[in-house]
């Protein structure tokens, strides 16, 4: 008996020193890895239906892998010195914009002080200036890590490609790991599918729409750095609630403040358009699904975006949905939920 309770002790320590370990060594690329697993639940259906035609998951796969990584590195190959070179032209512009004027034009009596109005527009060119010279250095950045950031690419693709060919494979092997009965576990793994599904889809792939529509009106009226604009607003577009208005909406009063009325009012209608097309098509993909609160989303978000980066976008409501998840289960929704909201067929 204590022979048999010592075995399986270190067994236990044993195997928690390995997943320490492998932690630690898979931590440099785990956000890769991940990112490579939300790509292939997204192109999932695609996988399916190439593979339905062509019956070889070896060969859809590696289809698709191809694909997608040539439309990645022709992306790259163009933006990222447009983006760049924009990117320093803003950091130069943002030092001399005059922010003084507009602030006595638009609230005389406010500031009707000229020190004082030196003093808020001296704080708002700095506040300007720090986040064009952040924006400018991350790009940067990116460049002077080109072979770190093709490794990453590397590993992205690697991850999305076996976990398209063998999903069906790593599902039954997550099955088998669960604690659940197996009611619950079938209960979980719908739930977590159909929230994955409302928050990749619902917010994450219409919002990147939402960011190229409002875009259009950069390139339509002449916005000066339209192609880092829209880089920002493809980013601003999976925000819920606030969305590409943080960036269409300070463009339009910058425009109307340099004489562009016009111009700005495009800008505007572009936006709104953007906003139209998200809120109309959103309900048909989060049809019927269990969608968590928008506040929830924006919160995790935000949480997300300080911890993971970029990714933290996705990654941040992805884990709050699933903790709401298990919550939910524990509870057996004895009480109606405040975090989620049920969406009714239309």
């Amino acid at each position: 008996m204590e022979k048999n309770y010592f075995q399986r002790v270190v067994s236990i320590v044993i195997l928690a020193i390995l997943i320490v370990l492998t932690f630690f060594l898979l931590k440099p690329i785990l956000l890769s890895i991940i990112f490579g697993i939300i790509l292939a639940f997204l192109f999932s259906p695609l996988y399916d239906k190439i593979n339905k035609k062509i019956k070889s998951k070896n060969f859809s796969a590696t289809i698709l892998t191809v694909v997608l990584l040539i439309i990645v590195l022709v992306l790259l190959w163009y933006l990222t010195p447009v983006v760049v070179d924009q990117s320093i032209e803003l950091y130069m512009s943002s030092q001399n914009i005059d922010f003084v004027t507009p602030l006595k034009t638009i609230f005389p009596q406010t500031f009707s002080s000229d020190q004082f109005a030196q003093q808020i527009g001296s704080i708002l060119r700095s506040s300007v200036t720090k986040a064009a010279n952040s924006l400018m250095n991350s790009f940067s950045d990116a460049v002077m890590n080109a072979t770190t950031a093709l490794l990453r690419i590397v590993v992205v693709f690697f991850s999305f490609y076996f976990v398209l060919r063998d999903k069906d494979k790593m599902l039954i092997y997550m099955r088998s790991l669960s604690p659940f009965s197996k009611k619950m576990e079938k209960e979980l793994f719908s739930s977590s599918k159909q929230i994955t599904l409302s928050v990749l889809y619902g917010q994450v792939v219409l919002g990147v729409v939402e960011g190229l529509v409002a875009s259009i009106g950069f390139f339509v009226f002449g916005v000066d750095n339209a192609v880092l604009l829209t880089v920002i607003s493809v980013f601003a577009g999976i925000l819920p609630i606030i969305g590409t208005s943080i960036v269409w909406g300070p463009l339009a009063i910058f425009m109307i403040l340099q004489g562009n009325v016009f111009g700005a009012l495009g800008v505007v209608v572009f936006g709104i358009l953007a906003w139209s097309v998200n809120n109309l098509v959103k309900p048909v993909f989060i049809s019927k699904r269990t969608k968590v609160n928008s506040a929830i989303i924006l919160v995790s978000m935000v949480g997300g975006l300080l911890l993971f980066g970029l990714l933290g976008l996705i990654l941040g409501p992805l884990i709050f949905s699933y903790l709401i998840i298990l919550l939910e289960a524990y509870r057996k929704r004895e009480a109606p939920s405040i975090l989620t909201e049920e969406e009714s067929k239309k």
